[in-house]
């Protein structure tokens, strides 16, 4: 492993004698080129990068092969937008020769020039760099859309790497997604059921499991390592995110990160790599915007981030060696972050450490109906202010699409991009939890309510703060950040939005359904087929006697009455869900009920009091988060003010009811509270 350099020399000397390590003096960087590629090479590792595409087509680790070599551009490693049909330039932007093998650094760059005949209209230049005695490659993509260029937007944006599938058989995304994988021979015999990504399978050690891609999708925010490795050669390669400053959808994204490719054919001896992904623009579990107008002047930076190879000496007789290889890219990550920003990055829109800034504070949470909440999970970032986004202007001709892992074809976007369920109509605001546009900077604070946000780009920033039992966000405007500095903004009064007194609630405020009964297992495909199962007569809430750790399923979903669907192809009746509650005596004014809502597949929301109709949510937006088998999706608040004469002294039944149809067709709600302000005239409903 890469920690066995910091040992004494002579420990170093018998590595080298065992042939654990190169000979010392032969780890330095040499870059060596063709018409057609350049190659890094360090001795242990050599990367070979495509002059014509800017793809990885080759990671060699100590004389393996760790990437999917086959014919076609759905191997080796790439981001997402292939540069081959732009007029581009190649180059090294860090030579060896210079600094005595310590680093060397190649840039594939594609200009786009007017952009009008070649998809997206901005200049892309993808940078890998190799350091001495170094096993991690970093790679970094810069983004330049000038002031002449025509409007555009970014689609599915990431880098994909594929890898060797006669070395890779387990794949480790977190404590809970650490396993064997199954094989290419499994999916490729598998059962295609509801979603052509999920697939019953019929042979293997899964056998009778399902396989779904995006089972293994994490929360970007605190997954900032996750990778493959080899039981028999004892080897792993893994992504490693030093930063989230350039990836969107701030601390609570969730986003795909590994998977056995996925192919959609019949061909039962069809190649399906192992995949790592790493995304910083998406659809995904409601999605990110990154739309540039015309004449608008944009540069984003993303990266630099690694791709770190590690080996180890432990095999099962002593011990687990995912395990090891999981710890020690753990530990390379946090090396990593501590590090950032690297001085090395120079000639782009980088700042370093010095010319960026820091911004402290505490934050003092007072809501007078919760005198004794403690604060936790406190998140405190700085985004850019919310704007209007321009409208959405895709062009597909330079996608590299890489095969198979991408779902869109040439009908996605285009004029209608954004129109209809499951996107915002017309204008589109954008803020910190769906902007990939901007950089944002987060941290987590202490109990206590303090935080210090370091390495802030210089800039003007909105601040944000998302706690744990508290309903909403903390917003500050006008932050304005400089470089070398560091601004204090002293104690932040938070006092949460209230509209009356709280009657009760269900849940906790987190934006996420994880507290629910099975929500802490939400990463398997098919809860929404099981839950007619687990809850035959729908869920019936008594507050103050039920338990919704147990007795509030996490997501309401049309019912399967057909109890031999175990695919998931018939729809399902529409569902309600019943919530009774005692009150001492009968109300007056208005009654608001707050939803607070994490994944939506349905339309509209229905919502009745003892009975009589009480109002509706019909502006849900779709964010695929049930069907995409997560737990988090983009998050919103929806309220539904009634009138409070519908309620009366002694039980109330309020009712929250989704139309039939597929089964994944449902809601994910975080959190919901009943409140009354007695003092307010109920005159109409606001949704």
């Amino acid at each position: 492993m890469q920690s066995f350099r910091f040992a004494g020399l002579h420990f170093l000397f018998l590595l080298v004698c065992l042939g654990c390590l190169p000979a010392l003096g032969q780890d330095k960087v040499a870059i060596s080129e063709d018409e057609s590629s350049f190659t890094l090479n360090n001795g242990i590792v050599a990367a070979t990068v495509s002059k014509r595409t800017g793809n990885l087509t080759s990671l060699v680790y100590k004389g393996l092969e760790m990437l999917d070599v086959g014919e076609g551009g759905s191997s080796g490693g790439y981001w997402e937008y292939d540069v081959s049909r732009s007029r581009h330039v190649t180059g090294i932007t860090i030579d060896p020769n210079a600094n005595g093998g310590e680093r060397g650094e190649v840039s594939v760059k594609g200009i786009s020039g007017d952009g009008q005949a070649r998809g997206l209209a901005a200049d892309i230049e993808m940078r890998y760099m190799l350091a001495r005695g170094d096993t991690a490659l970093y790679t970094y993509c810069i983004f330049s859309h000038p002031t002449n260029y025509p409007a555009t937007s970014v689609g599915e944006a990431r880098l994909c790497v594929k890898l060797n599938d006669s070395i890779f058989d387990w794949m480790t995304v977190d404590s809970n997604r650490n396993f064997r994988a199954i094989t290419a021979y499994d999916w490729d015999h598998g059962t295609v059921l509801n979603l052509k990504e999920a697939r019953r399978m019929n042979t293997g050690a899964d056998q009778g499991g399902v396989e779904h891609k995006y089972d293994y999708t994490a929360d970007q925010f605190d997954t900032r390592v996750w990778g493959w490795s080899s039981s028999a050669q004892k080897t792993g390669i893994w992504l490693i995110n030093p930063s989230v400053e350039y990836l969107s959808g701030g601390p609570t994204k969730m986003e795909l990160c590994a998977h056995r490719d996925c192919t959609f054919t019949d061909d039962e001896t069809a190649p399906a790599a192992p995949c790592l992904l790493n995304y910083w623009r998406s659809s995904h579990y409601g999605g990110s915007v990154c739309n540039i107008a015309k004449g608008e002047a944009w540069t984003k930076v993303i990266g630099p981030f690694l791709i770190y190879c590690n080996s180890s000496g432990v095999n099962a007789a002593n011990g687990d060696p995912h395990e090891v290889l999981w710890k020690d890219a753990l530990e390379r990550s946090d090396q990593e972050s501590k590090a950032w920003p690297y001085d090395w990055v120079q000639g782009i829109d980088y700042p370093h450490q010095n010319e960026r800034g820091i911004v402290d504070g505490r934050l003092i949470v007072n809501d007078p109906q919760a005198p004794d909440l403690q604060v936790s999970n406190l998140l405190v970032g700085l985004s850019a202010p919310a704007y209007v986004a321009p409208p959405a202007f895709f062009r597909f001709r330079n996608f590299n699409f890489g095969g198979s892992t991408n779902r869109y074809g040439a009908n996605f976007g285009g004029p209608n991009a954004f129109r209809g369920f499951g996107f915002p109509r017309g204008p589109q605001t954008v803020d910190w939890q769906n902007d990939a546009k901007n950089y944002e900077f987060w941290v987590r604070g202490d109990a206590d309510g303090n935080f210090s946000i370091p390495n802030v780009r210089p800039g003007r920033y909105t601040l944000h703060a998302l706690a744990d039992g508290v309903l909403g966000e903390y917003v500050l405007s006008n932050v304005t950040v400089r470089a070398g500095g560091t601004l204090n903004l002293g104690k932040l009064a938070w006092q949460p939005v209230r509209y009356g007194q709280q009657l009760w609630d269900i849940g906790v405020p987190n934006r996420t359904a994880e507290e629910f009964f099975k929500g802490n297992d939400y990463y398997h495909w098919g809860w929404y087929v099981q839950y007619a199962r687990l809850f035959p007569n729908d869920v019936n809430y008594t507050v103050g006697k039920s338990d919704f750790r147990k007795d509030w399923f996490f997501e309401q979903v049309p019912h399967d009455e057909d109890l031999s669907d175990t695919n998931a192809f018939e729809d399902g009746r529409r569902t309600t869900w019943s919530i009774a509650f005692n009150l001492p005596q009968a109300p007056s004014g208005t009654a608001i009920l707050r939803l607070a809502i994490c994944g939506v597949g349905t339309r509209q929301l229905s919502v009745s009091v003892n009975d009589q109709p009480a109002g509706a949510v019909s502006n849900l937006v779709y964010n695929a988060t049930i069907d995409r088998d997560g737990i988090e999706g983009a998050w919103s608040e929806h309220d539904v003010p009634f009138n409070a004469s519908l309620m009366k002294a002694g039980t109330n039944v309020l009712k929250l009811t989704i139309p039939g149809g597929s089964l994944v067709s449902g809601v994910m709600y975080d959190y919901i509270r009943l409140e009354l302000n007695s003092s307010k005239v109920f005159l109409s409903t606001r949704e």
